[in-house]
């Protein structure tokens, strides 16, 4: 019988699998968008910065801001939960110098955001739900919220193509 790998090293492989994913999107780097992961569960956060407010006067945070990071949050959940099984398994190793380069994104079909509150400036956090993820094709629904979990300022729905598995 085959002895579990090391919780470190799956820890390793998971974090260098999440940050591949992250780091190989110029716009969410430009955002600021940072990804919490507890096990299995993605909570993506974006840090305030002058940069995302879109009206000064209030100020709140530039819709295209909030309809991105809501977009991005729903791409990365997608893609992480699509390579699960490929990370787990180490068939993806992101840590490794002859690692595969970063395995195609879902493509957005339609994104649509209802804009419930203003965001505030501050820091804001979102988490997917898939509702159906297929071979090619994929709903996902988003949710985002400032300081209280339970007052959302924004939330989404989006549906995706799946790249096709090499």
């Amino acid at each position: 019988m085959k002895r579990p790998e090391p919780v470190q090293a799956v820890k390793q492989r998971r974090d260098a699998a999440l940050r591949a994913l992250v780091d190989g999107v110029p716009y969410i780097q430009y955002l600021g968008v940072r990804i919490d992961r507890r096990g299995d569960e993605l909570t993506a956060i974006l840090p305030f910065a002058d940069k995302l407010i879109g009206n000064p006067m209030l100020p709140a945070l530039h819709g295209g801001v909030t309809a991105a990071f809501l977009e991005v949050t729903a791409v990365i959940t997608l893609s992480w939960s699509y390579l699960w099984d490929d990370i787990e398994s180490g068939a993806l190793d992101f840590e490794v110098a002859d690692s595969p380069s970063l395995p195609r994104l879902p493509k957005t079909v339609d994104f649509s955001v209802d804009y419930l509150r203003s965001g505030l400036p501050r820091d804001a956090y979102a988490r997917a739900r898939i509702n159906r993820s297929g071979r090619r094709y994929a709903s996902v629904h988003v949710e985002g919220w400032q300081d209280n979990r339970d007052r959302l300022f924004a939330q989404g729905t989006g549906h995706f193509v799946m790249p096709q598995r090499r």
